[in-house]
């Protein structure tokens, strides 16, 4: 008897570049993800691909280096193969409806449909995600933080998740019946292994050098620090971990034009202080936030490129390359085929 193994997308409400500090972000899954279909058995996970070139063939024993493997895409496969470490093998194939490059955590769902395909322990979602971020850093080096994994896995229908990145405590949050979310791309593919992230992450550590942990800092605290630079990138992240509460609050009340405002305020913050938007990010959050019935937008992800996420009333017309609209979806399932 065969398997399915799922694994959502997500898209980011509020709370980017918080989770590698510690701090507070509120991801909801999406309808788009990866999905393995197979057969367990054997002494190798052998997967093919019908978005990539290649299959990948690794041994259950493990690699010595997964950044080595070949094609680049069975790394992800390689990585979280050693991190699980089944009993028994896989043979496969991956097929997945999330655009690379677009910000929607798609290695994130890859990772966590290969972790789950292979008895990955889902009643304990934050190991599972801990196993998948591990694998995600040694297949590419991006030193990334738990929320992609850890909303993929644990991600419930019609809510968002409020994930604590500190103490990893997970808060499920109502959305609002009269609103839903519309996800569209920029245009701009985005590759976190060649942008600026690792820079990012290295300049929050050097301003906690100076102030303490982010995690505990006020934006008051942030003006303290000299450097003009460390000073934005913490006045980001101590910003939008307050934001990421007040929207968590304005979605449970259903208050909309609230939360369309507190995006508006996130957006210029990464675009401003963490200087991760791009013109075309920028243009189509200014174009989006004036159609009628959208609350708000902005970036969402790492930025660099990839998708706009907004807050809107159900239907409303938004022109442009939508990816994907609609309300909170589950997170990772296994069944038998």
């Amino acid at each position: 008897m065969g398997l399915r193994a799922w694994a959502p997308g997500r898209v980011n409400l509020i709370g980017d570049h918080t989770d590698y500090m510690g701090g507070l972000v509120l991801p909801m899954a999406i309808g788009l993800g990866t999905e393995i279909t197979g057969d367990r058995g054997g002494n190798w996970v052998m997967l093919g691909s019908d978005g990539f070139d290649g299959v990948a063939e690794i041994p259950l024993a493990g690699v010595a280096d997964p950044a080595a493997i070949e094609p680049p895409w069975a790394r992800y496969v390689a990585a979280v193969v050693d991190e699980v470490r089944p009993r028994d093998g896989l043979v496969g194939m991956v097929h997945s409806t999330l655009p690379a490059g677009s910000g929607l955590a798609s290695s994130a769902a890859l990772e966590v449909a290969v972790a789950t395909a292979l008895g990955a322990d889902r009643v304990n979602p934050v190991r599972a995600a801990r196993a998948c971020q591990r694998a995600e850093e040694r297949a590419v080096g991006v030193p990334c933080g738990i929320m992609d994994q850890l909303v993929s896995l644990a991600a419930v229908e019609g809510m968002a998740l409020r994930i604590d990145c500190d103490t990893l405590q997970l808060e499920h949050v109502a959305f609002p019946d009269d609103a839903e979310i519309v996800v569209i791309h920029s245009g701009q593919h985005r590759e976190l292994s060649g942008s600026a992230y690792a820079e990012r992450r290295a300049e929050c550590e050097a301003a906690e050098q100076v102030i303490g942990r982010l995690r505990e800092a006020s934006p008051l605290d942030v003006e303290v620090i000299d450097d003009p630079v460390l000073r934005r990138r913490a006045r980001h992240v101590t910003t939008e971990n307050e934001r990421v509460d007040a929207l968590a609050s304005a979605l449970a009340k259903g208050q909309l034009g609230y939360a369309g405002e507190l995006l508006a305020a996130s957006h210029a913050s990464m675009r401003d202080d963490f200087e991760v938007s791009t013109p075309a990010l920028d243009q189509l959050v200014g174009t989006v936030r004036g159609v009628p019935g959208v609350y708000g937008a902005r970036v969402t992800g790492a930025g660099f490129g990839g998708c706009v996420v907004v807050l809107c009333k159900p239907k409303t017309r938004i022109n442009g390359p939508v990816v994907w609209r609609g309300r909170p979806a589950p997170g990772a399932s296994l069944s038998t085929i």
